[in-house]
C-alpha cells in the first residue's frame, strides 16, 4: 500500500491503488489522536490510530473508530437547505448555495445596518481545529461588529482556576505519569475520556504505583483503581483542604519549594487549618480515615502526580475547588520531579498565533457586547436589546446548554433568524431558517493542538466532501464577500489558514506535512525551580488579581448553590457524565453507539430506589422547579446513595419525551471564569407510566 499522506484531490492515476492520509481526530478530548485513513476509490475503507505517533500509538477510543460510519451516516446533510414549516419541525426544502448564501448575506447586512450586535456567533468544540473552529468565522464576525461570545459552556471555571495559580493551562507533560509513585484521578473517568492518559497510569501502576480515583461515580476509571473516594458533588475544594491541614499537621512539606516557590502560604497556611479530616468528611461525605491515609499517601510518595479534570469545577465553587488543588504539588514539592505535579490542560503550552487567525484588529476599536454561551437561555429571551440574528456552527445548543426549556423557547422565536452549520439534523438544526451541510474531518484541511499532550497535527483531507458540503471556513469566506469585505485576509484558503496558526520558525509546517505532527519543545520538570508564568513567577496560592476583583486572593470551599440536603422537595444531587459511548452531544446518531448505549439513562443507588418503590429497568421522572425529564432507571453500584447520574447528553428529540437531562440544570454560573453549573443541581425521582 502507498503511503502518500496526499489529499484526495492529489491522487490522479493512482485511484484504484490504496493510499493512506494522515489526519487528527477533532473532537473535544484531551488525547488528539494521529489518524491514518485509507482511501481507495476515493472512498474511506479503513481509520485508526497514527502508530508512528507515541501518544495515539495506534489506538483509538470506540467512538472515533466508528468515524466512517458517522461520515457515510445516511442522515448527513449534503446540501443546503431552507425551512418551510414552524421552527422546530425539522421540515426544510432544497435550496442552491447561491440562493442560500445570498439571502443570508442580505439580512446580515440589514440587521448589521440596524446594530451589528444584534447578530450573534454561537460555536464551540465540535471540532477543535485552529481552523474550522476559530479563524475565518471570527475574522468574519469581527469585521461585522457582531457581539462577542463568551465560550465557557465546558472549561472555563478551571482554565481560569489555573491561570490565576500556576500562569496558565499548563503542568505535567502527560507520558511522565508512567514514572510517578502514586496518581490521584480527579474528577476524571479516564478510560472512557482520557484513553491514552490511562495507557500511562497502567504502565505506573505496573510498576508499583498507587491509583487513587476522587469522583462522586464509581466509574469504570475508579474500578481499576486502588481507591475509590466517592464524595459528594461539589466538596472537592474540602477534601483538598483536608489534605493540606494533614500535610501541616504531620510535616510533609517542602518547606524550601514552599519559601522560595510559592506566594501567599502563610495565608494558605491559616485557611488550611480551619479543615481537618472530621470537618472535610462531613462536608464531603465519605470516611475521615480516607482523607488522613491519602494525606499520608501523597505527603510521603515521591514523586506524586494529580489527573485533574473538569468533571469537578461544573459547580458553583469549581474555580476556588480547581486552585486549591492546584495548590497542592506546591506544598509537597512534587514539581521538583518531572513525574510529579499536576495536569488538567495542557493548551497553554501551545503558542498559537490567535490574532492572525481570529484578525481582532478588524474590530476596529470597537468593542462588542459579550453573551455568554452558558446563559443562552435567557440571551435568546432578552426583550431589551433582543438578539436578531443567531449563526450556530460546532455546536448543538439545545442539547447541550442548560436549563433547555429556555434554550428552545429562544430558539423558536419566529423573529429570530437563525442559520446552523452543520453535519447532521441535530436538535439546534431543526430550529435553523437556513441549514448549510458542513463537512468532515475526513473533508477538509485544519491543524490542531491538544489539552492532554504537547503536539501539533495537521488533517489533510481524504475524501472529496459529500454531496454539497463544504468547510465552516468556505462558508465564512463566501458570506464575506457577498457582505463587501475586501481584506486580503478574506481570501486566504484553508491550506493558508492552517500555515498561519503559528508565527514563521515557531512550529516546523513542512515536518507536520511529512509525518503529520510536530512536538512542541518543552521542559522535562516545567517547575523544578520554580518559573511559573504567573506575575510574580511564583505558584500563587493569593492571588492579587482575584483580590482586584473584589474577590478572595486565596481559594476556599463555595459550597453548591444547590447544596444536598438543603431540600425537602428535590433531595437528591444529580450530576451528568457522558455516556461512555458518546462524546457531548457528538456520536449520539451514529446507529452502533447508540445502540449500545441503549436509552436515556438515569443511574441510582439501590437505598434511594427502595425509598421511591423504583425497581431496575423501570420508567422514572427526574424534575425540579426548571423542568421534568424521563427515562429508563438502572439501580446501580456506580451511584453512592443520594446521588443520581443523568448518563449524557442525548439528542432531545431522540428521548422518550423530546427531553434529556439539561431540562433540569440551571443556568447558573461558577465562581470563576463564568462557566456552567450541570452538577450544581438538586431532583426529584420518582415511578413514572
Amino acid at each position: 500500500m502507498a503511503d502518500t499522506s496526499s489529499s484526495f484531490s492529489s491522487q490522479g492515476s493512482q485511484a484504484s491503488q490504496p493510499v493512506t492520509v494522515r489526519g487528527a481526530c477533532p473532537h473535544d478530548c484531551p488525547d488528539t489522536c494521529a489518524l491514518v485513513t485509507t482511501v481507495q476509490d476515493g472512498v474511506a475503507v479503513k481509520l485508526q490510530g497514527n502508530p508512528a505517533h507515541a501518544h495515539t500509538g495506534g489506538v483509538l477510543c470506540t467512538k472515533v473508530s466508528r468515524y466512517i460510519e458517522r461520515n457515510n451516516h445516511a442522515d448527513r446533510l449534503v446540501q443546503p437547505l431552507r425551512r418551510f414549516g414552524p421552527k422546530g419541525a425539522g421540515q426544510f426544502e432544497p435550496v442552491t448555495w447561491d440562493v442560500a448564501l445570498d439571502d443570508i448575506a442580505a439580512r446580515l447586512k440589514a440587521i448589521a445596518a440596524r446594530d451589528p450586535e444584534a447578530v450573534l456567533p454561537y460555536s464551540y468544540a465540535g471540532t477543535m481545529g485552529l481552523v474550522q473552529g476559530e479563524s475565518m468565522d471570527r475574522r468574519f464576525f469581527h469585521k461585522l461588529g457582531a457581539s462577542l461570545l463568551d465560550r465557557t459552556i465546558c472549561a472555563t471555571a478551571g482554565s481560569e482556576a489555573m491561570t490565576y495559580t500556576l500562569g496558565g493551562k499548563v503542568g505535567m507533560r502527560v507520558e511522565h505519569f508512567a514514572e510517578s509513585k502514586l496518581i490521584v484521578i480527579w474528577g476524571s473517568n479516564s478510560i472512557g475520556s482520557n484513553l491514552h492518559f490511562w495507557r500511562h497510569a497502567q504502565a505506573a501502576k505496573r510498576a508499583g504505583a498507587r491509583l487513587v480515583c476522587i469522583d462522586p461515580r464509581k466509574t469504570e476509571t475508579a474500578d481499576k483503581c486502588d481507591e475509590h473516594i466517592a464524595l459528594m458533588p461539589g466538596t472537592d475544594a474540602a477534601l483538598a483542604f483536608a489534605l493540606m491541614h494533614e500535610l501541616i499537621r504531620n510535616d510533609w512539606l517542602d518547606h524550601d519549594y514552599l519559601a522560595q516557590h510559592t506566594l501567599g502560604w502563610d495565608a494558605l497556611r491559616e485557611r488550611a487549618l480551619q479543615w481537618p479530616p472530621a470537618r472535610a468528611a462531613a462536608v464531603c461525605g465519605v470516611p475521615e480515615a480516607q482523607i488522613v491515609a491519602l494525606a499520608r499517601d501523597y505527603g510521603t510518595t515521591k514523586p506524586a502526580a494529580i489527573r485533574l479534570n473538569y468533571g469537578m469545577q461544573r459547580v458553583r465553587g469549581g474555580g476556588n475547588a480547581a486552585r486549591a488543588i492546584a495548590c497542592l504539588p506546591a506544598l509537597v514539592g512534587a514539581w521538583r520531579h518531572r513525574s510529579g505535579g499536576l495536569l488538567l490542560s495542557s493548551s497553554g503550552s501551545f503558542p498559537v498565533d490567535r490574532a492572525a487567525l481570529q484578525r481582532p484588529d478588524l474590530l476596529a476599536g470597537r468593542k462588542p457586547r459579550t453573551v455568554n454561551m452558558s446563559t443562552i437561555g435567557d440571551a435568546l429571551l432578552e426583550t431589551v436589546r433582543p438578539v436578531e440574528a443567531l449563526v450556530v456552527y460546532n455546536s448543538n445548543p439545545v442539547a447541550v446548554a442548560p436549563e433547555s426549556a429556555k434554550v428552545v423557547a429562544g430558539f423558536a422565536r419566529e423573529d429570530l433568524f437563525t442559520v446552523v452549520l452543520e453535519q447532521f439534523p441535530t436538535d439546534t438544526a431543526d430550529y435553523a431558517d437556513y441549514l448549510l451541510p458542513a463537512t468532515t474531518q475526513l473533508e477538509h484541511w485544519d491543524i490542531h493542538t491538544s489539552y492532554g499532550h504537547t503536539d501539533v497535527l495537521l488533517n489533510r483531507p481524504a475524501i472529496a466532501p459529500r454531496g454539497e458540503a463544504r468547510s465552516n471556513a468556505w462558508v465564512f469566506r463566501e458570506l464575506a464577500r457577498r457582505m463587501g469585505f475586501d481584506e486580503p485576509c478574506f481570501a486566504d484558503d484553508d491550506e493558508a489558514l492552517c500555515r498561519s496558526a503559528f508565527a514563521p520558525g515557531v512550529i516546523d509546517f513542512e515536518q507536520l506535512q511529512a509525518q503529520g505532527f510536530t512536538t512542541v519543545a518543552l521542559p522535562e520538570a516545567p517547575f523544578a525551580a520554580g518559573g511559573f508564568p504567573t506575575p510574580s513567577g511564583k505558584c500563587e496560592f493569593f492571588s492579587a488579581r482575584l483580590a482586584a476583583q473584589g474577590m478572595d486572593g486565596l481559594p476556599d470551599h463555595v459550597p453548591n448553590y444547590e447544596t444536598a440536603g438543603s431540600s425537602a422537595a428535590f433531595p437528591l444531587a444529580m450530576i451528568s457524565p457522558p455516556a461512555r459511548n458518546f462524546l457531548n452531544s457528538t456520536f449520539v446518531n451514529v446507529t452502533s453507539l447508540r445502540a449500545i448505549e441503549g436509552e436515556p439513562l438515569l443511574e441510582i443507588h439501590a437505598d434511594d430506589a427502595a425509598a421511591r418503590g423504583i425497581v431496575d429497568g423501570a420508567m422514572v421522572r427526574v424534575f425540579n422547579g426548571r423542568g421534568t425529564h424521563r427515562c429508563r432507571a438502572e439501580i446501580s453500584r456506580r451511584a453512592r446513595p443520594g446521588v443520581v447520574h443523568g448518563m449524557g447528553i442525548w439528542w432531545r428529540k431522540l428521548g422518550f419525551d423530546g427531553t434529556n437531562v439539561n431540562e433540569l440544570t440551571s443556568q447558573r454560573l461558577t465562581d470563576i471564569g463564568r462557566g456552567p453549573t450541570f452538577y450544581d443541581c438538586l431532583v426529584q425521582v420518582e415511578k413514572s407510566a
